[in-house]
């Protein structure tokens, strides 16, 4: 299955706040007590702004007109309480919003972060680390700021707009259409540039990521840029990649901040057709001054919110721009997905592939029609030219990859038919590169291990006793409690390999996959190992890829894998015969 995340354009399509709202809708679940809090202090704010202007009206035409100081105090006195409450309602709107736009980015992080973990290796081979980070931590936080600072704001500036708007009717209707021509022009070019906005908005996204793969791709292999003195290549890579960044930012910044002067411009030509007529129609004794300066203010209250609409119509698109992103992934749905267990037997086998065949997303095929069975208790060897198929076959053993056609069977089962838990318990699997995570030696051999998980300090050394394995414990210098930190920095190789075939032999797996584990370390350190796995129970089938003879010499089977098939070497002689050729043919 393709798991590739698209980087293209995906504004295409046109958008109306109300679709795009609807779209963001589902995030808000569970906040409908703070949202309903928020609005109503929406609509108070909004009516103590629009109740202003009418009251500023009055003291001009009768107590500033009549010099009636009494009314003034009282009118003063009342546009103050109307400050205060507006002010009031304001900053309760801003706490929920911000409490809504927290609550929002904690659970999106949270859901898209657990889909993440659901998807298979294939997704992750497919697509780059820094752009994941960039989706779950930038692409999340635009969202979170149109919630937590756009979305009131958008309902705020509505009511305001369709408040002014009636007021500018009701007060004098051939002034009030007059106010509105510059608004329907700006709605027409609004609608016609929405998704060029959200275009560009999506590119700089779409650049952020590619950028933040970069840094991440670059850190990540820092030791080797240093190695070959490449560091002037990472410094051009990564100037290249900050201009395209830096270009489409520009675009993206061009584009959003583009509404704002053109709203400004409608609200200035409003204002001045409306001071125009107006003029006109005081020297007809059509109007008082007091009436024409309130309803210029509901002019400035009709186009300031068009204006501050302007901004936030940018931040929406950002925002789509960015659910988008993120919806790509969690609208992925993992292809290894587990399967009832039919209840009919398989081959008698501890592990067998039957007709199994394998090809990446767009490679070519890895994998023909391969049938084979492993029995309990026995070491095979997998040998083979480079790109033959070896570790394919190992990951399809452990199902990290679904085989294209055919089937794998785990003790007579549909290996699709188990739990990621009982597969993890019956299969180990020890990488060439070991992962380890920050924490202590402890922590990283019994990560993923409920039972082991649960043991205290001391029943863990007790296991560890029972099984033989203190002396490799006693190798690190503060023994289970010996401190790693970022990977492993600080312990060799040899160390990291000692602590990953510990994990896995404390699980006593019934399989237990090597994938040229062996192959970075020296002949002392591999010694040692070999008496870690020797502690394992004489049952465990283990499954060797390698090219050192020595590793590969005492196995019971040993199959060459190439050319798309899986074929029985026989003697080790047969083997590096057979490999000798491979490696001519490839």
């Amino acid at each position: 299955m393709d798991y590739a995340l698209k980087t293209q354009d995906a504004g295409g399509k046109r958008e109306t706040l109300v679709s795009a709202i609807r779209a963001l809708g589902p995030l808000l679940a569970g906040e409908r007590a703070n949202i309903s809090i928020a609005l109503v202090c929406v609509i108070a704010t909004s009516a103590a702004n629009l109740l202003s202007p009418v009251l500023i009206a009055r003291v001009i035409d009768t107590a500033i007109a009549h010099a009636n100081y009494g009314a003034l105090l009282r009118y003063a006195g009342l546009l103050a309480a109307v400050y205060v409450v507006s002010l009031g309602t304001s900053y309760l709107q801003t706490l929920r919003t911000g409490t809504v736009g927290r609550n929002v980015l904690f659970r999106l992080r949270n859901q898209l972060f657990t889909h993440l973990s659901d998807l298979p290796i294939a997704f992750f081979a497919q697509n780059r680390a820094g752009d994941l980070i960039s989706r779950v931590n930038s692409d999340t936080d635009r969202i979170n700021q149109f919630f937590s600072q756009a979305l009131m704001q958008t309902f705020g500036n509505l009511f305001l707009v369709m408040g002014a708007g009636i007021m500018l009717l009701s007060l004098n209707w051939r002034m009030g259409l007059l106010a509105m021509v510059p608004a329907l022009g700006m709605l027409v070019i609004t609608r016609a540039l929405s998704p060029w906005l959200k275009r560009t908005n999506r590119a700089s996204l779409d650049s952020l990521g590619a950028l933040s793969g970069d840094i991440s791709e670059s850190l990540a292999n820092f030791q080797v840029i240093v190695a070959f003195n490449r560091v002037d290549y990472l410094r051009e890579k990564f100037s290249a990649a900050n201009a395209r960044n830096y270009r489409a930012a520009v675009k993206a910044g061009v584009s959003s901040g583009l509404f704002t002067p053109l709203y400004t411009l409608a609200g200035s030509t409003g204002s001045i057709l409306v001071l125009g007529l107006g003029v006109w129609l005081i020297g007809r004794h059509e109007l008082t001054v007091g009436l024409l300066i309130g309803y210029l203010l509901y002019v400035t209250a009709f186009y300031n919110p068009l204006r501050q609409l302007a901004t936030v119509w940018s931040s929406l698109q950002m925002a789509m721009a960015a659910l988008d992103r993120v919806s790509e992934v969690l609208n992925l749905k993992t292809d290894l997905v587990r399967l009832p267990d039919a209840g009919g037997r398989g081959p008698q086998a501890l592990l067998a592939f039957e007709d199994v065949g394998f090809s990446y997303p767009g490679g070519k095929q890895v994998l023909t029609k391969v049938s084979f069975a492993l029995d309990p208790g026995r070491t095979y060897a997998l040998v083979g030219p480079t790109g033959g198929g070896k570790t394919t076959t190992a990951m399809l053993m452990a199902r990290l990859y679904d085989p294209s056609q055919g089937r794998v069977y785990l003790d007579g089962r549909d290996i699709r038919s188990f739990t990621a838990a009982e597969r993890a318990d019956k299969i180990g699997f020890i990488l060439q590169e070991p992962f380890l995570f920050s924490g202590t030696v402890r922590d990283n051999i019994v990560y993923g291990h409920g039972e082991l998980g649960g043991l205290s300090d001391e029943a863990l050394g007790e296991r560890i006793v029972a099984q033989g394995l203190e002396g490799f414990v006693a190798r690190f210098h503060e023994g289970l409690a010996t401190p790693i930190k970022n990977g492993g920095e600080g312990l060799s190789l040899g160390q990291k390999q000692l602590v990953a075939f510990l994990r896995a032999v404390l699980r006593e797996p019934e399989i237990l996959i090597l994938d040229e584990a062996t192959a970075n370390i020296d002949t002392v350190t591999e010694q040692l190992l070999e008496e870690v796995l020797d502690k394992l129970p004489r049952a465990t089938t283990k499954v060797i890829i390698a090219h050192r003879l020595n590793t590969i010499r005492n196995a019971d089977d040993i199959f060459f894998v190439g050319g798309g098939g899986l074929t029985e070497a026989g003697s080790m002689e047969h083997a590096m015969d057979m490999l000798l050729n491979g490696d001519r043919d490839t």
